[in-house]
């Protein structure tokens, strides 16, 4: 879990066996598991709620992105909207007259 081998967990098990004494070691070990999972709990949580922050960001850049072309490929149907109704409006005036 921690990098730690074997006989590295076997130390330090047998100093806190040494240290603590083996009444209040399962103690101990049950509150050390307690907060760890707590831990995990509220680390979780966090990347969760980091996750779906990110996730509003990117869909907000997505729209503007989207609103930006938008608006640009209206600018360009305006630009080549007087060439062409120009040229709709001439020869269909001509025809009636």
């Amino acid at each position: 879990m921690f990098g730690i081998g074997s006989t590295e967990l076997l130390v330090i098990l047998i100093v806190a066996l040494l240290v603590v004494g083996p009444k209040n070691l399962p103690k101990i070990a049950r509150t050390i598991g307690k907060a760890m999972g707590e831990f995990r709990r509220v680390s979780t949580e966090f990347q969760r709620t980091l996750n779906t922050e990110i996730a509003f960001e990117e869909e907000a850049e997505k729209k503007k992105a989207r609103r930006a072309a938008a608006e640009k490929e209206a600018k360009a149907a305006e630009r080549h909207e007087p060439d062409s109704a120009a040229g709709q409006d001439g020869p269909a005036t001509g025809d009636k007259g």
